[in-house]
């Protein structure tokens, strides 16, 4: 497929990550307390039903990673909104909290075949070697999530109420993410299944293994810190006394932040190896991170210093694989990754709580610092193995080669 051409696959799995986060991760941020008023569940089993919906994720990633690998993208990511659809449909049908929980295991099934992972396998699929620019561009539509769907849930809240706001979202993703999705993301050329007993779209090489090994421990602790700052900034904001009104106003820059280091990678034209760029990414997060626990700096500059960080990291995750693993193998490969991540950032925001309730905000802040800094240490780790040639990158053409023999 031709440069041009990418932009309309492109556009189109931009609109539906966006309702696709919003209609699951970031769903619950605005009508959680809603639901718990009317319907009377308890909030914490309220937002337990969206856990144990990103554990479902977690265990149906590799699944849809190997599906990718070998179909193409286009159906799985049409199934998955399928599932959204039906898991809304079913949340806004609830009569108890029971069947609650088991609309947020079907859209947990849709989250872990439709977020982030699929649809960089599916550019992958698409354009092998030549992704990382497309994958790039993707997570700009991306950062506009919270941004389009948090208003547009308050506003269809106060309209329709919770039920009403689930039963939109289930009809977006029948009206328009699955017409987007068939009518212009491409068919990939079906793959043979692999022979009998064996596993080649996710088989690693002897010394390749440290290398994958050491990528989703990266990815994993991310998730971690990622998922406790996004549920509980504010929370860990007042708990260092500032006001409600201060927190949300500090908390808005992290969405910019995450944006505008992503427009810079786009500018940058992929002309550095991705591990640069995961680099910065843990880098700038953990320096932000340490100096909001040391209260050094500004909350407003910290902020923009983790996000801009947060923003890289969500390139880095879908291109250094592709780079370090090679396309045939980077779907499954993908979705391998995927399963232990999704699961921490399933788990971490309960313990965070248990955290913040028993040790306070300080305690929970330095934890944080240093999950930030032990992600530091593994992508040191990483560089180690990469320039001992431990993971042959497959060739990209924009990539520039790694210093003293690493490969890219």
């Amino acid at each position: 497929m031709s440069a041009p051409r990418r932009w309309p696959v492109i556009s189109a799995l931009g609109v539906t990550q966006i309702f696709a986060w919003g209609c699951s991760y970031y769903l619950l941020t605005v009508l959680g307390p809603s639901i718990a008023a009317e319907a009377g569940w308890p909030l914490p089993w309220i937002f337990g039903s969206l856990t144990a919906g990103m554990l479902a994720a977690g265990a149906v990633a590799p699944l849809a990673g190997r599906l990718i690998g070998r179909h193409g993208g286009r159906p799985v990511l049409a199934v998955s909104s399928g599932l959204f659809a039906a898991g809304l449909t079913l949340l806004a049908a609830a009569p108890n909290l029971p069947v609650f929980g088991l609309a947020w295991l079907v859209i947990g099934l849709g989250m872990g075949s439709g977020l982030y992972d699929a649809a960089f396998a599916t550019l992958g699929r698409l354009y092998g070697a030549d992704a990382r620019p497309s994958i790039t561009a993707l997570t700009l539509w991306g950062g506009f999530a919270s941004t389009v769907c948090w208003p547009l849930s308050a506003f269809l809240l106060a309209h329709l109420g919770w039920r009403g706001t689930c039963l939109t979202y289930a009809a977006l993703q029948v009206a328009l993410s699955v017409p987007l999705i068939l009518a212009l993301v491409p068919r990939a050329t079906p793959r043979p299944p692999p022979a009998p007993g064996t596993r080649a779209d996710v088989a690693l090489a002897p010394g390749e293994r440290s290398t994958f090994l050491v990528l989703a421990a990266v990815a994993t602790c991310t998730s971690v810190v990622a998922s406790v700052m996004s549920v509980h900034l504010l929370t860990l904001l007042q708990d260092r006394g500032l006001t409600l009104a201060a927190a949300v106003s500090l908390g808005t820059l992290i969405g910019p932040s995450q944006v505008g280091a992503r427009l810079l990678e786009v500018a940058n034209r992929s002309r550095h190896h991705p591990i640069w760029t995961l680099t910065a990414a843990v880098g700038l997060m953990a320096l932000g991170l340490v100096l909001l626990w040391g209260g050094l700096l500004a909350p407003g500059l910290v902020l923009v210093v983790y996000g801009a960080g947060n923003g890289l990291y969500s390139i880095a995750r879908g291109t250094l694989p592709l780079v370090l693993f090679g396309p045939e193998r980077y779907a499954a490969l993908l979705g391998r990754i995927a399963k232990p991540s999704l699961a921490a950032q399933a788990l971490a925001p309960s313990g965070a709580a248990w955290l913040i309730a028993h040790r306070g905000a300080d305690a929970t802040l330095a934890v944080l610092a240093v999950l930030a800094l032990l992600d530091v240490a593994l992508v040191a780790a990483l560089w180690r193995l990469l320039r001992r040639g431990a993971a042959p990158a497959r060739p990209v053409h924009d990539d520039k080669p790694l210093p003293q023999g690493g490969r890219g």
